[in-house]
């Protein structure tokens, strides 16, 4: 009996150091793994994590529009995966800019993890509960442009670094609340963290939070088709909505943008929404779009693109000149 792992090509996985996306290039290993009938042990040797540490993970003392924007979280490891240093880089999608490097394609988009947000605080469970002024930290424009839309007297402040940075200094009182996604949280093992899911029809997530990027080289065909099978069409058809969507917008992250696309049945719901920097001027759309025809996913998802591209020229519409150019959309 031929052994597999002889047949099987070595795959090497890029990815951020820090410990939430080293879950993540883990939770694909193990993916492609029970996909080749390997054991664990295997599977490290026939899968090796490459670790980088990317601009935007050296950079924690500038804003993330300072800094250059979320491509930063991209570069380097786009780079490992261009050279032939590495064969498939795992990302996290809301991290992915709307426009690829030439030669890199999206191989999979794996089960999306539940995508909202989440708050968390010692002194308060919800939004409403905190006190007045109350400091809140988060280096997310979006997510300050939600919160002073409910709450303008709250006081925002920056606060940057890895999940576990946050936390400690949410636990040392630096700050009263803040806010992670929960899908790390629940890829962390978090469980017992104390924390309230916002409910995304209150609170829209980041355009594709919770999904992950199997981004691979647009000419390695063969690893393009074993990546077949670790597609979700529900969570691709969604993707392909939202980041549609994104592209036409063509933001910046200075643009406080979310939305959020669910598959229910034939039917997908689509709801986005812009605000401006101080939460005052807030924007929105809604739609339920029929999933197109045809079993071919990649057409398929190149219609709902456009379909997204169409409800960003509608929220375009909305918004005032003056606001467009503040946000940084043209």
């Amino acid at each position: 009996m031929p052994n597999p792992m002889t047949e099987l090509k070595k795959i090497t996985i890029a990815s951020r150091a820090s410990p939430l996306a080293m879950v993540q290039a883990r939770a694909v290993r193990s993916m492609l793994a029970e996909l080749d009938g390997l054991t664990a042990y295997e599977a490290e040797a026939r899968y090796p994590i490459l670790s980088m540490t990317s601009s935007g993970d050296k950079n924690l003392a500038s804003s993330l529009a300072e800094a250059g924007g979320k491509g930063l979280f991209t570069k380097e490891i786009e780079e490992a995966v261009l050279s032939g240093a590495a064969d498939l880089a795992v990302h996290s999608m809301k991290d992915m800019p709307a426009e690829l490097p030439e030669g890199l394609i999206i191989g999979a988009i794996p089960k999306r993890e539940n995508p909202a947000d989440s708050f968390i605080s010692k002194i308060a469970k919800t939004i409403r509960e905190l006190p007045k002024k109350a400091v809140v930290g988060t280096a997310s424009v979006r997510r300050r442009a939600q919160l002073l839309h409910r709450r303008p007297d709250l006081e925002i402040v920056p606060l940057r670094g890895n999940v576990g940075t946050r936390l400690k200094k949410l636990a040392k009182g630096e700050v009263a609340a803040t806010f992670l996604a929960e899908a790390g949280l629940q890829r962390l093992g978090l469980d017992l963290l104390s924390r309230t899911v916002l409910d995304p029809k209150e609170n829209l997530p980041a355009l594709a939070q919770g999904a992950l990027c199997l981004e691979i080289r647009g000419d390695d065909i063969a690893l393009k088709s074993r990546l077949e099978a670790l597609t979700c069409r529900a969570t691709s058809l969604a993707i392909a909505l939202e980041r549609g969507l994104l592209a036409r917008l063509d933001g910046s992250c200075q643009t406080p943008m979310a939305g959020l696309a669910q598959l229910e049945g034939d039917e997908i719901s689509f709801r986005a929404e812009i605000l401006s920097l101080d939460g005052r001027e807030r924007k929105d759309i809604s739609k339920t779009i029929a999933v197109p025809d045809g079993t071919d996913l990649e057409q398929q998802m190149s219609t709902l693109a456009d379909h997204g591209a169409g409800m960003a020229e509608e929220l375009l519409a909305q918004l005032s000149p003056a606001l467009r150019a503040a946000i940084g959309l043209k």
